[in-house]
């Protein structure tokens, strides 16, 4: 874990206890050194997690989908500072190579979703506006 640390990929604004357990922090493991830091290296700057593990409180907070992978602390909302930006890091993403489940440009590149899974990850990009 070279770019991102477990404590950014936990917090949250909501004032509600968010505290993975053992499973979902092997999760966020495996989603910085797999997905994460190799995104970093490429892009070249800093990229701000908005989102990453929520509770199942935290979920419900934030209108999160019912079976959202961040429950299982598989997928991070990150952002690189603007809508512009944003859309960059979604194409360099895209073209990267690297393996992710979905990659999600949410409201017009406000942040973008990013996931992986240790089991099957389906490349899927989709736009959400």
């Amino acid at each position: 874990m070279k770019h991102f640390k477990i404590e950014e990929l936990v917090k949250t604004s909501t004032g509600l206890a968010n505290v993975p357990d053992a499973k979902s922090v092997e999760n966020l493991k495996y989603l910085v050194e797999n997905l994460l830091d190799p995104v970093r290296e490429q892009w070249g700057k800093q990229i701000v997690v908005n989102s990453g593990f929520r509770s199942p409180a935290v979920n419900l907070a934030v209108r999160g989908a019912k079976n959202s992978s961040h429950l299982r602390g598989e997928a991070a909302d990150i952002t690189a500072g603007s809508n512009a930006e944003n859309r960059k890091l979604f194409e360099l993403i895209k073209n990267s190579g690297l393996v992710f489940d979905q990659l999600i440009d949410e409201q017009n590149y406000a942040w973008l979703h990013l996931s992986l899974s240790k089991t099957a990850n389906r490349k899927q990009t989709l736009h959400l506006n």
